[in-house]
């Protein structure tokens, strides 16, 4: 009886220590997203077959605050970058609100930014940008709101972050440029990868985003 005893208790021993074990075990890391992984469309030619060692590349941009922003200035952060432009009345207001959720989760987190990027430059200068930003109510420092010459916001969306779409039949509000954003908020971590892509209209896979920027400050 004793044995039998002593069977049972290290068989629930065992059960406890397995499921204390699972429930214990970290999330799933996050993807590294390449070229290749992204729809066709959306990516320069020149990169359409890459599928390793993608990251962002280099780029000078001006923020709400007429402070030169660069790659050097989130080396080794976490940042959401998106492209919308401040007289959008489709989805950009949409999302810049949800954009306003995401910067409360990380405020007086130094660690994390945010980089709107304009399509419309020939518009958002930093004055407009200044405007559009206070009425979001930024928090200098830590979202910045860029502007620049086009043919560098451009390149930059298509051959590093890949939000952007050549203009259809019909612009989709897209303030009559050559491209046509997406509704994509794009996560990138320290090292310059791609990690995620959220739309941003979505309040749920915002909130899906704001847990992904903790996991990446775990890894």
């Amino acid at each position: 009886m004793k044995r039998i005893g002593f069977l049972a208790l290290l068989f629930a021993v065992c059960v406890s220590l397995g499921y204390y074990i699972m429930i214990q075990k970290p999330a799933t890391v996050l993807p590294v997203i390449n070229p290749i992984d992204v729809q066709e469309e959306m990516v320069d030619p020149e990169l359409l077959r890459v599928g390793q060692g993608h990251k962002v590349g280099k780029f000078s941009f001006q923020n709400q605050d007429n402070q030169t922003i660069t790659e050097s200035d989130v080396k080794g952060k976490i940042y959401v970058a998106e492209y919308f432009f401040t007289t959008c009345k489709s989805i950009c207001p949409i999302m810049n609100k949800q954009m306003q959720r995401i910067q409360k989760a990380i405020k007086g987190n130094s660690n994390v930014k945010i980089l709107s990027f304009t399509v419309d430059p020939d518009v958002d200068k930093v004055t407009q940008m200044k405007q559009y930003a206070t009425s979001h109510n930024y928090v200098k420092g830590q979202w910045h709101f860029l502007t620049g010459k086009k043919e560098d916001l451009y390149s930059l969306a298509r051959k590093s972050f890949f939000v952007l779409k050549p203009a259809e039949a019909q612009n989709l509000g897209d303030a009559g440029s050559d491209f046509i954003h997406t509704n994509n908020f794009v996560l990138v971590d320290g090292q310059g990868r791609i990690r995620g892509y959220y739309d941003g209209t979505n309040p749920k896979e915002v909130t899906t985003l704001i847990a992904d920027i903790k996991r990446l400050e775990e890894e």
